[in-house]
């Protein structure tokens, strides 16, 4: 790992605070976040805590819940009930921000009962790009020290394999209703398809993956520069995995980081 990281920066942004509650998804960024909060404030004056919902996907909860375990982290799990929302639902362009909204409108009493921040591990990075989660982030107060440390995706990821996190070399893994196109509904029952599909295609050793649900019967498997080959002279067989999950049409594609379609 070539980055270097300014881990004083960092804790010039956790040291004066009396607590921290951590939006933790067990990602490498609110990961990173959680255990430098625990080095800087002491374990008894940090909690992290995880939304669960239809849109997280079953392996990701597992592996979010060994994370904090293995930093000796408070881990607690909220259920949050974003696909209620018909703003989220409708998948307008704004559906990041409506589930933000859920999870910090259940993270904010935790915060506020022990007169805690509250933090997500938005990075340097983010900056500029278009996230309406950091909207609702932004008009809640919610605070983002690996951005204000100055710290980007590298340094994340230095620090992460320098604290020997697990994460460290984990890739993006967003919720599952990013797998949605935009201005197509969410729902359950297309949720439920998605990660049926993702976990039948990692049991078959396939990595760095997305599957796209691009309308009511059409779906993109997307692979990493890795698998993509191998997905190549897998088409037939991996276009029957998608028929029996109801889609009549099935393209393969290389992945390509932030595509929602």
């Amino acid at each position: 790992m070539s980055a270097t990281f300014d881990l004083p920066a960092l804790q010039a942004q956790l040291r004066d605070l009396s607590g921290l509650v951590v939006a933790f998804s067990g990602g490498v960024d609110s990961s990173a976040l959680l255990a430098a909060a625990i080095d800087t404030l002491g374990k008894e004056k940090v909690l992290a805590v995880i939304a669960d919902s239809p849109s997280l996907a079953r392996l990701e909860l597992q592996e979010a819940k060994q994370v904090a375990l293995d930093l000796g982290a408070e881990l607690e799990i909220l259920s949050t009930h974003e696909i209620d929302d018909a703003r989220y639902r409708a998948n307008s362009g704004d559906r990041c921000f409506w589930c933000k909204e859920q999870l910090f409108t259940y993270a904010q009493p935790a915060a506020q009962k022990r007169g805690w921040a509250l933090a997500y591990g938005e990075n340097a990075d983010d900056v500029g790009e278009h996230r309406p989660g950091a909207e609702s982030a932004a008009q809640r107060g919610v605070l983002a020290p690996l951005r204000d440390a100055g710290w980007c995706k590298a340094h994340v990821r230095a620090y992460a394999a320098h604290r020997g996190l697990s994460v460290a070399e984990k890739p993006a893994a967003p919720c599952l209703a990013s797998r949605v196109a935009v201005g197509v509904a969410v729902d359950l029952e297309t949720l439920e398809r998605i990660e049926s599909v993702e976990q039948k295609l990692r049991t078959n050793g396939y990595q760095i993956l997305r599957a796209r649900h691009l309308a009511q019967g059409e779906m993109a498997l997307e692979f990493g520069a890795e698998d993509f080959l191998r997905a190549q002279t897998e088409a037939m067989q991996l276009q029957k995995l998608a028929h029996s999950f109801g889609y009549t049409e099935c393209s393969i594609r290389r992945y390509q980081s932030g595509s929602v379609a």
